[in-house]
């Protein structure tokens, strides 16, 4: 049986959520579930904008069915081809034989590549800025190469103000009744799943997204519909300034992250004791992960939004401990800058991974590396508690 929403007096939400699925793109952990959003505008012409991933096209096609009743579509907007948003596109071709699709030149190539349809046929070609009339409603397109596949587009409603924004603005989470932000605690209950969606999906293209801010920035947005995740339609602006500054590597807060790896506890406590001394130094905000029990992607996203990081791992095969590693080589991979940084090791005969991780931060932008640094030589002894101080210090004197 279908389940639709109405966004607005034509516009309607057809999509669905899976709350199966254990991780995002088969790597990130996504304990609430994520939806796929698609919509459907009742003009003069019937216009469905993008489509939903395989695990959903029974409701999907249910809702789809439901909302055009006896009428046929007209055009398929393909805003980005993403198999969890194209996924059941030759579908759609096969069930709406006179359906266009709407896409830009860079999105046909893929098309031919997902599917086995006569592609040339079925498209409309459009460019930056490109009008379609469908009656009352007429769509602008707007190019958004890298956010964050090279053919990704936002389509713009310029009768409704209504931007469908693909997969900006999204974020982890099935859709639990209420469609809108404004129904939920968003700040609470989303901000986090939010900021993980972002900076770890669109994280490394933080140039690209401010160029689509930039674009944004000059249209009247009333709402803004994306791929995944609620609609939103009041505040927006609050929503944009966090897009801002996560795609500027702004730091969202003062805060300091603790990460640290540790084998047989004698690192973590080194770190336990670190935090203690900051927080005795007035640092109230402070967030500590053990990387071997946290998903890299929630320490990604809590580098983007602390201004102060400090890392604290191990020797491991003469090498840095292998879930350190990985964390350090994914920030790295989503382009994280402008932060402070501190390092600490372990290690019982030969600890030598502050070297290690050092070459990595100075491989990437605006990091500041704090001079000061703790060596624990197997476990934390009266004689580094005054390194352990120092650090503390040097922390606080840099927030």
């Amino acid at each position: 049986m279908y389940c639709v929403k109405k966004v607005t007096e034509d516009l309607f939400w057809v999509g669905g959520s899976d709350r199966r699925l254990a991780l995002f793109e088969n790597v990130y952990p996504i304990p609430r579930g994520v939806s796929y959003n698609a919509y459907v505008l009742m003009d003069e012409k019937t216009v469905l904008l993008d489509t939903v991933d395989h695990s959903i096209s029974t409701r999907f096609f249910e809702n789809l069915d439901h909302v055009l009743g006896e009428r046929a579509l007209d055009y398929l907007i393909v805003n980005h081809m993403e198999p969890d948003h194209c996924g059941t596109i030759s579908e759609v071709v096969r069930r709406y034989p006179e359906v266009k699709l709407v896409c830009n030149a860079k999105t046909v190539p893929m098309l031919k590549q997902f599917f086995d349809f006569d592609v040339d046929a079925k498209t409309v070609i459009v460019k930056e800025m490109d009008t379609l009339c469908t009656g009352k409603h007429t769509f602008a397109f707007v190019m958004a190469p890298m956010v964050h596949w090279p053919e990704a587009m936002v389509s713009y409603d310029t009768v409704d103000k209504i931007l469908f924004s693909a997969d900006g603005f999204g974020t982890f989470g099935a859709i639990n009744g209420n469609l809108f932000a404004d129904e939920v605690d968003f700040e609470r209950d989303w901000l986090d799943d939010a900021r993980r969606y972002f900076i770890n999906i669109v994280g490394k293209y933080g140039i690209q997204v401010q160029n689509l801010l930039k674009k944004a920035a000059t249209l009247e947005i009333k709402m803004i519909c994306p791929l995944h995740g609620p609609v939103w339609r009041e505040n927006i602006g609050w929503f944009i300034e966090k897009y801002d500054k996560w795609s500027s590597y702004t730091p969202e807060n003062q805060a300091v992250m603790i990460a640290y790896a540790s084998i047989y506890g004698n690192t973590e406590n080194a770190a336990e004791i670190l935090a203690a001394k900051l927080a005795d130094k007035g640092v109230k905000n402070i967030a500590m992960y053990d990387v071997s029990v946290t998903d890299p992607s929630v320490i990604v996203s809590e580098a983007f939004r602390c201004s102060h990081l400090v890392f604290a791992t191990p020797t491991y095969n003469g090498g840095i401990f292998t879930k350190m590693e990985t964390v350090l080589l994914e920030l790295k991979a989503h382009n994280l800058q402008n932060r402070t940084v501190a390092l600490m090791e372990n290690g019982t005969w030969a600890p030598m991974v502050t070297k290690q991780m050092k070459e990595i931060f100075e491989s990437m932008k605006n990091i500041t590396l704090i001079e000061e640094g703790v060596t624990v030589r197997s476990a934390v002894k009266e004689g580094q508690m005054e390194s352990l101080e120092a650090l503390a210090e040097a922390i606080k004197g840099k927030m």
